[in-house]
């Protein structure tokens, strides 16, 4: 091993080191690594024609490829960055050859291979065991494929994970995503260690000085903001998002019945972090629905964990998902969510999550938000007292509007003005002689509030990664759990 690395290295295997979850999971676990005793490096792939070769060596690409978004910060915290040419389906042969170049140039310097791109990790993993590597790890980071003919020849190469003896470790962010990649038998037999995906919870816990600056640089200062957080790609559902958005939308400016009145006046944005393949084509879907006046597409920004303050709300309606780390560090952030069942149930931590299914109306969505926002629901609470909060509430997001349900800000005590009038035991509902259920409220205004429970039950299901980065260091080396 070269001096001045660590004692023990690790080698990640990835597509790239954009602002991905795999990506974003790892780095914050890297950036929490005793790095004295553990180093990580990162073995990347790019596409071999940028050399004019067919089978080139990790040199040769890194001196074509371009810098990819995490980078820096690899190079910061002391780790190494190699290359792979791109697995394409046709390329069988060189890329093997490309693999075995590689790990015959960089023997013994390495005690743990850990694939996190799980679709070739059956081609390039037995060919790091024979290299001589001791621990050699696939990691499980989605439950879901692409789909058409890439989905399917994912499933196709997956195919040998299902075996036993093909890696030394099964690592999976959820149960689930450990069934699609390695099979039910394997999941069933214990042969798949889960690891949730863990941030810095820390860094996500609501800060009220941090959402009043992005929201003035949004414009949005006055504005409930509804969120979302993923790549713009197949999986993440985003023409889905845009329908309900626009339901939200259109419920509010038609809102004959008045079921919505703490809400007129207000404006209403989706902002949408993340970039990726269908970007542009949701653009033009915005546009065709009418609501691109009110979506901002932010792209990728590397205070994230800023943004999450800036929402008041979070919609995650995806087709797939391992463990999506957006919907925790939501919780983090502690917003409300509405997240799509076909997302792994541990994502469902606390109790700002709902799940409801893809397959429900746009509409159905929207009006799950609407009812979240205005606390329609049974809360066992005086209706007038719930009014003036519920009111208080919106007046933290937006400021004082014309639609204000009072004229001031003084109201009388009416408990206090019907005592002893007879009035105070007139036409009361049984419900609300009844005893009050011990909660914690979880209305938009009092985020500051609950933050540090909701962080706790983050924590207590193990989604800190100062905790995990502990035990992983621990694994990497004592090579057992």
């Amino acid at each position: 091993m070269e001096e001045g690395y660590g004692q023990i290295r690790v080698l990640h295997v990835l597509g790239g080191l954009g602002v991905g979850g795999a990506e974003c999971r790892i780095i914050d676990l890297y950036r929490n690594m005793d790095r004295d005793r553990i180093q990580f490096d990162f073995l990347v792939h790019y596409p071999a024609e940028k050399t004019g070769k067919k089978s080139p060596t990790s040199d040769e690409l890194m001196a074509v490829r371009e810098p990819d978004y995490f980078d820096n910060s690899v190079y910061k915290l002391g780790g190494r960055i190699f290359c792979l040419p791109k697995f394409v389906g046709t390329n069988m042969g060189d890329y093997k050859a490309a693999i075995k170049k590689f790990f015959a140039q960089h023997q013994n310097e390495w005690k743990v291979v850990q694939g996190h791109m799980t679709s070739t990790a059956a081609i390039y993993l037995p060919i790091a065991k024979k290299a001589g590597i001791p621990i050699c790890i696939a990691h499980a980071r989605s439950a879901g494929v692409d789909n058409g003919i890439k989905g399917l020849a994912t499933r196709f190469l997956r195919t040998p994970l299902h075996k036993v003896g093909i890696t030394d470790y099964n690592f999976a962010c959820s149960r689930e995503a450990g069934i699609s990649v390695f099979g039910q038998d394997l999941t069933d037999k214990g042969l798949v260690k889960v690891i949730p995906n863990a941030i810095d919870l820390k860094k996500f816990a609501y800060n009220e000085a941090v959402r009043n600056k992005i929201r003035e640089e949004l414009g949005v200062s006055n504005a409930l903001v509804i969120g979302h957080v993923g790549s713009f790609r197949y999986a993440k559902n985003h023409e889905f998002l845009l329908n309900v958005f626009a339901q939200v939308c259109r419920l509010l400016d038609n809102d004959d019945l008045n079921q919505y009145s703490m809400m007129h006046g207000m404006r209403v944005r989706l902002l949408m972090l993340g970039k990726g393949p269908l970007m542009d084509e949701m653009k033009k879907l915005a546009d065709k629905l009418h609501i691109y006046d009110r979506c901002i597409f932010a792209g990728n920004k590397s205070n994230a964990s800023d943004y999450y303050q800036a929402m008041d709300y979070f919609c995650f309606p995806s087709r797939s998902e391992g463990l999506p780390g957006s919907v925790i560090e939501a919780q983090a952030a502690r917003l409300q969510c509405l997240v799509s069942d076909a997302v792994t149930p541990e994502v469902n931590v606390t109790e700002l999550v709902s799940m409801m299914s893809i397959n429900s109306e746009a509409r159905d969505w929207a009006r799950k938000i609407l009812d979240d926002l205005t606390l329609r629901e049974d809360y066992q609470t005086d209706p007038l007292q719930e009014e003036i909060r519920v009111n208080q509430t919106f007046t933290v997001i937006a400021g004082e509007r014309r639609e204000s349900v009072f004229e001031t800000d003084d109201q009388p005590d009416i408990d206090l003005l019907d005592k002893g009038t007879g009035f105070d035991t007139v036409n009361v509902p049984q419900e609300a002689v009844k005893p009050r259920r011990k909660l914690i409220e979880y209305s938009i205004g009092d985020r500051a509030q609950s933050s540090e429970y909701i962080q706790g039950k983050l924590k207590a299901a193990g989604f800190d990664v100062k905790s995990q980065a502990k035990m992983m260091a621990l694994f990497y080396a004592r090579g057992r759990f």
